[in-house]
């Protein structure tokens, strides 16, 4: 062969090689171009929405709110029907929704939280002492917003925080993964001097002037489209938390608050303070059901309408998930106002009964059906898993997740409950609840039967130890209601569920080291054991290990925790729980954890009373006298 060719050869090659790998890359960037971007996601949860607020969740008597809005959303994709919060109160589900632990394991079982177990008002009416739990969720959480930071995603947080011991106690959004983030409350600033004057108006400096449709200028609304408008440029997770419909109870327009006082058949109030009308009859409430709707429309109609810039062609809703819930069941109201019913739905919110813990879901987006009902049962530790999975992203190394992914069950067929799996792999059929404060009970939901186990139950006539409910009858293959109403308790009729579905309840708690409510040794009133409770006789400390000595009475101690705190003194002093060790010789000892300012230490017998030491005040005199629990615990010279 000519050498000229011999060497002209192995150019060719390289040369057509080349040519080859641009044309597969231009092929790939074009099929790129085709190819549905990284879909983004918006959680939108509500605040106190209950059950039966909804007009598409009709059932037994129509509700008279009106809700064209989310009516029209729950047509995109799928309504369920036994939707469940993790927790019957705020903060503990909405930690658990961004965390994806569940409030007992993580020991965020309720609001607030951060301070030493103690009794709210009146050291000797209160039977029973709510345990320790964390005052919020710790500031080195994996969170769901910090994962999708990582993986390229803007994170947006508009509204509702209330995962720290105070709304603006650290951690904060940004602290937890979220880019940007804003707190406006809107409308749902208190009217002044009261909820029958200071209306929004027209004029052009009102901060709440009235929109064409005579609705009331929503700021907490308006940051979050400004969210969507400013970042849809990238893959975006927005998190909007509204603050309606929470208490306090009022609304800022007028023509709303005269057309449902119409519409109920009621005068217009003339007393500001109070409303007494049972049921669903609040028309300031109704108000702010309809308002919550004309504002979450806003932000359905600018996902439909608006193109999106990643995707040629396409709007924003055919590549966003949106889930739409509510932190927990309705609150149906307090002392001197009823706010709604949850009817058929017994109690609401602060109770671990059907009305504290179910609600409102609907899911849409890219590849799930519409117009469907299902009755899976389904909880919000399910978000985290089910969002990783429909973005196709990892879950992060050695994070334990609590709720199982729905993705599948979403993308084939959201009526299949077998397509629910647990994390070995079955169909899963349990639910559980822990909610050691108020009502002091937890709930364990194991297909059709729900257990409820009471721990203020002891000299209380009033309060089984055991309920037991057959909430539905799924044995033809579609979910019969049955007891809804959890009206006829069957603990005494089925012992034998009773206790399976009580042992599998104990043993859940245990894996998750859950903590219990204990007795009041100060209550007044009878109490079987209350005369053999322990006393703490002194206290010292050396080198930052404190010992206490303590006597008998007749009962023996079981266990100790060392109660303390790091920032004594300070507007949001936060208060942690440690182990402390019992020792043979009556002693309790137990190590000081570095930074300690103040600390006391919590005894509990075999009966399950606790004693503190120092013994703390009321929570109620706390705040009545303006003080801190530091000021009356051990100080760590």
């Amino acid at each position: 062969m000519n050498t000229q060719y011999k060497n002209f050869l192995p150019l060719l090659l390289i040369t057509a090689l080349l040519y080859s790998c641009n044309t597969q890359k231009v092929h790939n960037n074009k099929k790129q171009n085709i190819d549905r971007p990284e879909p983004n996601v918006v959680l939108l949860l509500t605040d106190d929405l209950g059950w039966q607020d909804l007009k598409v969740y009709d059932i037994d008597n129509p509700s008279p709110y009106e809700t064209p809005n989310i009516d029209a959303f729950a047509k995109e994709g799928v309504q369920f029907w036994q939707a469940y919060s993790p927790a019957p109160t705020c903060a503990p589900s909405r930690c658990a929704i961004m965390s994806g632990n569940h409030p007992a394991r993580a020991q965020k079982t309720h609001v607030v939280g951060g301070g030493p177990p103690t009794v709210y008002a009146g050291k000797s009416s209160q039977r029973i002492i709510e345990p320790w739990y964390s005052g919020r969720m710790p500031e080195n959480e994996m969170t769901l917003a910090r994962v999708l930071q990582q993986k390229g995603y803007t994170t947006g947080h508009a509204g509702k925080w209330h995962m720290a011991i105070n709304h603006f106690a650290y951690p904060q959004p940004e602290d937890q993964g979220f880019d940007v983030t804003t707190h406006d409350r809107g409308v749902t600033s208190p009217q002044k001097p009261h909820r029958l004057t200071d209306f929004a108006t027209n004029k052009a400096s009102d901060p709440y002037r009235l929109d064409e449709k005579g609705f009331p200028f929503h700021q907490n609304n308006e940051n979050a489209l400004k969210f969507l408008k400013e970042n849809k440029e990238d893959p975006f997770f927005l998190y909007y938390a509204t603050f309606l419909v929470h208490a306090p109870i009022h609304t800022r327009s007028k023509a709303l608050l005269e057309k449902y006082c119409k519409k109920l058949g009621l005068k217009y109030p003339t007393d500001p303070s109070h409303w007494d009308v049972k049921g669903q009859n609040n028309p300031y409430y109704a108000a702010m059901v309809e308002m919550l709707d004309y504002y979450v429309g806003q932000v359905f109609n600018y996902l439909e309408t608006t193109d999106d810039p990643r995707w040629p062609g396409h709007k924003l809703s055919e590549n966003t998930y949106i889930i739409f819930t509510s932190d927990n069941g309705g609150m149906e109201g307090h002392p001197g106002e009823v706010f709604t019913d949850n009817y058929p739905l017994d109690k609401g919110k602060i109770n671990a009964k059907e009305g504290g813990t179910r609600v409102p879901l609907i899911i849409a987006g890219p590849g799930i059906k519409k117009r469907i009902q299902s009755d899976v049962v389904v909880n919000g530790l399910d978000f985290y898993p089910t969002i990783l999975s429909l973005l196709n992203v990892e879950k992060p190394k050695n994070k334990h997740l609590d709720g199982d992914d729905l993705s599948t069950l979403l993308l084939k067929d959201p009526t299949d409950s077998k397509l629910v799996l647990n994390k070995e792999g079955n169909e899963r059929n349990t639910m559980m609840w822990h909610f050691p404060h108020s009502s002091y009970q937890s709930t364990l939901r194991v297909g059709d039967y729900k257990i409820i186990r009471n721990y203020d139950y002891k000299n209380n006539p009033k309060t089984p130890e055991f309920e037991l409910y057959r909430l539905y009858d799924t044995s033809n293959g579609t979910a019969q209601r049955v007891d809804i109403e959890e009206a006829n308790n069957l603990a005494k009729v089925d012992v034998k569920r009773t206790k399976e579905m009580n042992d599998k309840l104990t043993s859940i708690l245990t894996e998750m080291k859950a903590s219990y409510p204990s007795y009041n040794p100060f209550y007044l009133k009878k109490m079987e054991h209350k005369e053999t409770v322990p006393t703490v006789i002194s206290e010292s400390k050396k080198k930052g290990k404190v010992t206490f000595k303590y006597k008998e009475n007749g009962a023996k101690v079981v266990k100790a925790n060392l109660i303390y705190t790091t920032n004594g003194g300070h507007k949001y002093e936060e208060w942690f729980k440690a182990d402390a060790k019992i020792e043979e010789d009556f002693t309790i000892t137990a190590v000081l954890p570095k930074g300690t300012t103040h600390y006391l230490i919590n005894l509990i017998d075999e009966h399950n009373f606790l004693v503190s030491y120092p013994e703390m005040p009321t929570k109620k005199s706390l705040r009545t006298y303006k003080k801190q629990y530091s000021k009356y615990a051990l100080k760590n010279n």
